[in-house]
């Protein structure tokens, strides 16, 4: 549970300098260059990931429950990860409604997917993982809502081309990995 822990510090904590520091980030950037933060932002990325990665994969071997969920809150998440996905493919795909009006899907397909697998799943790791994931996106939403009040930034109108390609692409993403890539990745198959 350590590893999962201190991934989690590291992966969550690298990408809560814009919500938390920002003002440090930008000193630092101009003080060792964009180029120099950004290798050390990826690597520790990088390290936090596959720390928690590891850390949850031991975790899972000898779980500790904290509630037993109902059988139909794995209907539930499925349903709540097809928007998650739509949702990340917004943020993605240009000129679509969905990111005019949400602005930041990206980070709302994140709280979606952590809330999806918190009501699902009731390990401690579970808890730790999506609770932590759940935590940063709420606060990392906030924060890039202040920011763009405070810059204010506009975004593009949507088109109807860009909103249709953005849910084909997000439910076309969602079953290959709910059929095919969460059973590969992660060993558990969500429909099997």
């Amino acid at each position: 549970m350590a590893y999962l822990v201190l991934g989690l510090l590291v992966f969550l904590g690298v990408h809560s300098l814009q919500i938390f520091a920002p003002q440090w980030r930008l000193r630092t950037m101009a003080q060792y260059g964009e180029g120099t933060f950004k290798a050390v932002y990826s690597l520790l990325s990088l390290a936090g990931f596959v720390l928690l990665v590891w850390g949850f994969g031991m975790a899972r071997e000898t779980p500790t429950m904290v509630w037993m969920p109902p059988v139909g809150m794995r209907h539930a998440a499925s349903l709540l990860t097809l928007v998650a996905f739509v949702l990340l493919a917004a943020a993605y795909v240009p000129r679509n409604h969905i990111k005019a009006r949400l602005h930041h899907p990206m980070v709302l397909a994140v709280k979606i997917w952590a809330f999806a697998h918190l009501v699902a799943n009731g390990s401690l790791a579970h808890l730790l993982l999506f609770g932590g994931f759940l935590l940063w996106a709420v606060a990392c939403f906030a924060a890039a809502r202040r920011r763009d009040r405070e810059q204010g930034t506009v975004y593009p109108a949507g088109t109807a081309i860009g909103t249709v390609a953005a849910v084909g692409v997000g439910v076309l993403a969602w079953f290959a990995f709910a059929l095919w890539l969460h059973g590969l990745l992660i060993g558990v198959k969500p429909f099997g």
